[in-house]
């Protein structure tokens, strides 16, 4: 996913050009290239290592690494907000940027530590450091581009790829290095995946140190905002956010929402409240937008079940037997879906543009609608192989009903995601912009927690089996088709409170 930002568009500089683009565009591909690599190696990986570290490979610890890996990856997206906040109003973006690469690059070093209370502190490290990094890095992006400026979206397109590049390589390697990379048990190879996601994301950070003289001062700190102080205080707040990160993960991972959702409601209240001071086309936009938002929570609830009840069925449950002998590893799944991006995204792109010419493309809660429906569609196969399939490769199922789901899945994620920030900034308030784009970051938030409690039960105290994983995929498809045609169903009424918006 790929966040982009309006903020601090304005006259960019003159820049020297490579490629047709701003030459530090290609800067800050490569920063995020790294830092995706180490943030995937992670997500593939984070799960396996919890079962294997601390259960000795027993399946009962299926639920806790599930619960665990859904907190992450809410927290990941929820510190954004606050990310966004210390780069707009005390540090700027590129100390924003270096604070938050070197405090991640410090959490994954402390993962490699074999106890479980210094596991959470490495991935509270992590998710503190990603909030500062992720959201003002894609912020940067914009910056290199004046008003109006028609390569920005393609550049926007270019770093996105770097994005998908970095999730493409991430298991390819890191998978390898955890199956063979030593003589070591296995539990122990997956210190090794967290060294390599150290290591490429101190490279992110040097990267960008030597880069950012490029930029030609576009993100460094406002007029009168140049005291390192300024960051001192920044570093005194990691080191009270990291603690109480900590204790969210330990206590309330599995509650995590109860933390979440009312944020989510002061934000939609804050967005009623500034809407109404305008007129009933903008209050009708913002019920819109909060209508979208709940959607998009149920769609990655399932969509992130690839770092936890995907990667237990491919372990346990997937006839990963190739040709000739070779077992496919099971990182590598999580390779397909960036591979599928960088594949189907010029084809989607182009069945909207021939569309759009016949003035017949979809809306955006039709496109929204299409993301569940493909999204469940994955878990279609999933069902068939489970139901009809299983047994002949031994009481397992054959390879590529999972590698169809992330497939479908990534044609789902390609009808709702791209469009998701674009959606924000045409219908919040001109006022509360960022405010409305913390929701969707919360939407997303909410959505990460919610799938590593369905992982959860889908484990069960025993670890996944072949009956419970067609239990939980059976209602996730459910859900999702009818929600997604729901979608469609009412997608006239939220266009009408659109109110011409495209």
């Amino acid at each position: 996913m790929s966040q982009s930002s309006e903020a601090g568009v304005g006259n960019a500089p003159d820049f020297p050009q490579t490629l047709g683009h701003p030459r530090p565009l290609w800067m800050l591909f490569m920063t995020e290239f790294w830092e995706r690599f180490a943030f995937y190696s992670v997500s593939w990986s984070l799960a396996f290592y919890i079962v294997a570290q601390f259960y000795h490979g027993n399946a009962s610890g299926q639920a806790w690494a599930s619960t665990i890996y859904g907190a992450y990856t809410a927290l990941v997206y929820g510190s954004a907000i606050f990310g966004g906040y210390v780069a707009d109003k005390v540090i700027g973006y590129q100390r924003s940027i270096l604070v938050g690469a070197a405090v991640m690059g410090l959490g994954l070093f402390v993962m490699m530590l074999p106890d479980k209370d210094l596991l959470l502190v490495g991935l509270a490290l992590v998710i503190v450091g990603n909030g500062l990094f992720k959201p003002n890095i894609s912020s940067m992006v914009g910056q290199l581009y004046g008003v109006g400026d028609e390569r920005r979206d393609r550049g926007f397109t270019l770093f996105y790829m770097g994005i998908n590049f970095g999730a493409l390589i991430a298991p390819l390697l890191t998978g390898w290095m955890a199956a063979y990379f030593t003589g070591t048990p296995l539990q122990q190879n997956y210190r090794v995946v967290f060294a390599a996601a150290g290591i490429g994301m101190a490279l992110s950070l040097l990267w960008f140190w030597f880069g950012r003289r490029g930029l030609r001062g576009v993100g460094r700190p406002a007029p009168g905002a140049e005291s390192l102080m300024r960051v001192v205080w920044v570093l005194v707040g990691i080191a009270i956010a990291v603690p109480l990160v900590y204790l969210l993960l330990k206590f309330a991972a599995e509650r995590l929402s109860l933390v979440l959702a009312p944020l989510f409601v002061i934000v939609a209240a804050s967005l009623i409240v500034e809407a109404k001071r305008h007129d009933k086309a903008q209050l009708d936009r913002v019920i819109a937008m909060l209508i979208i938002f709940a959607f998009n929570v149920l769609f990655w609830t399932f969509y992130y079940q690839l770092g936890t009840s995907f990667n237990f069925l491919a372990e346990n449950l997937v006839d990963r037997r190739m040709p000739g002998g070779w077992v496919f590893p099971t990182a590598w799944f999580q390779s397909v879906s960036p591979l599928a991006i960088i594949v189907l995204a010029p084809v989607v792109s182009l069945t909207w543009g021939l569309l759009s010419k016949r003035h017949r493309e979809p809306s955006i809660p039709r496109k929204f609608g299409l993301g569940l429906i493909f999204n469940g569609l994955g878990f279609a196969g999933l069902m068939f192989a489970l139901s009809r399939l299983i047994g002949e490769g031994g009481n397992l199922i054959p390879f590529w009903p999972l590698a169809l789901c992330y497939v479908l899945q990534t044609v789902g994620e390609l009808c709702l995601s791209p469009i998701g920030l674009s959606m924000v900034t045409k219908l919040a308030p001109p006022r509360l912009v960022g405010v409305a784009m913390g929701g969707w970051f919360l939407s997303l938030a909410v959505g990460g927690n919610l799938s590593g409690m369905v992982a959860s039960y889908i484990s069960g105290a025993n670890g996944m089996t072949a009956a419970s994983a067609l239990g939980g995929f059976t209602f996730g498809f459910w859900l999702l088709v009818g929600a997604g045609v729901l979608l469609l169903l009412v997608s006239p009424l939220i266009n009408r409170l659109m109110h011409g918006v495209k």
